[in-house]
């Protein structure tokens, strides 16, 4: 007796099918890609916009219309801006190198088998969650002329509010603050390293530190990519400690004046919306460019 064959369904329900089966993948999809659109993609183009006007808490002046380039040509030859442009690659270049460095010392600490593991990684992670306005009001006090940090070094120097240190005072705290959120990528990428090659590395008698430096860390290449774009850019963008230290003056003598700072005092104090707008541009566009560059030099390996 031959078998009943399997009915085979018709053309159209199968083409139906997968028609419904599109449209809830587009449904789900259309969520987030709605909400990053309202929340990022129109303030970015609305700021674009008003950039080529006079627009002020009101909106655009009266009496005129669009001035061009007129408020990226004063942003650039601002000479506060320019210091700010400054002060903000000097606090990146400062603060990125030494927060990759502490992670990764931090996550090759946490990454061995050492008694009270699961302490340390918390213990290292903890300032990651803590405020940055509270730690950065705790430091101010420590680290003021007659604060704890000053007697226990017998020195007097009021770190955050000297022009010639305030800056590096900044980038001590930011490091500490941020090296444990640093250390759970690094932590991540060390762990999905295969034991093989270290393996192969005991039985040549390899040295730790040539392990290191010839295994680990090479291979940790898109861990250092990731970080120093995501941490880059937000060095680039930072604000509240110097905002706190300076009491959103800047000083002393523009040494706190950031990028993001200039915004600010630009829109909310001198209530000039189209120059904050312009000079907002301008750090995109450098921000982008920068990470371009990054990923044609440290993430090629990684594209690879």
């Amino acid at each position: 007796m031959a078998a009943a064959a399997t009915p085979v369904p018709p053309r159209n329900s199968l083409f139906g099918a997968r028609l419904r089966e599109a449209g809830w993948g587009y449904a789900f999809v259309a969520v987030p890609m709605a909400v990053f659109g309202l929340f990022f993609i129109y303030p970015f183009g609305y700021a674009l916009y008003i950039s080529f006007f006079h627009w002020g808490i009101l909106g655009k002046q009266p009496g005129t219309g669009s001035i061009g380039f007129h408020n990226y040509h004063q942003v650039i030859n601002d000479h506060v801006f320019r210091t700010a442009i400054k002060n903000t690659l000097e606090y990146t270049a400062g603060v990125l190198p030494l927060e990759m460095a502490m992670g990764l010392l931090m996550a090759l600490v946490v990454n061995q088998s050492i008694r009270g593991q699961k302490f340390w990684r918390a213990a290292f992670y903890f300032p990651s969650l803590a405020s940055s306005v509270a730690i950065t009001t705790i430091a101010l006090y420590l680290a003021a002329s007659d604060g704890l940090i000053n007697r226990v070094f017998g020195t007097t120097t009021p770190w955050f509010t000297t022009a010639s240190t305030a800056t590096w005072a900044i980038v001590v705290l930011n490091a500490w603050t941020t090296s444990g959120t640093v250390m759970l990528f690094y932590l991540a990428a060390l762990q999905s390293i295969p034991t093989d090659v270290y393996e192969a590395a005991s039985v040549d008698n390899t040295s730790t530190w040539r392990t290191f430096w010839r295994i680990t860390f090479p291979l940790l290449r898109p861990a250092h990519f990731f970080v120093l774009v995501v941490f880059g850019i937000g060095a680039l963008k930072v604000f509240d400690q110097q905002y706190l230290a300076s009491g959103g003056t800047g000083g002393p003598n523009y040494s706190t004046y950031t990028a993001v700072l200039y915004i600010y005092r630009e829109a909310f104090q001198a209530f000039d919306f189209g120059m904050a707008a312009a000079a907002g541009t301008v750090i995109f566009i450098g921000i982008f460019v920068l990470t371009v560059v990054q990923r044609l030099t440290v993430g090629r390996g990684e594209a690879a």
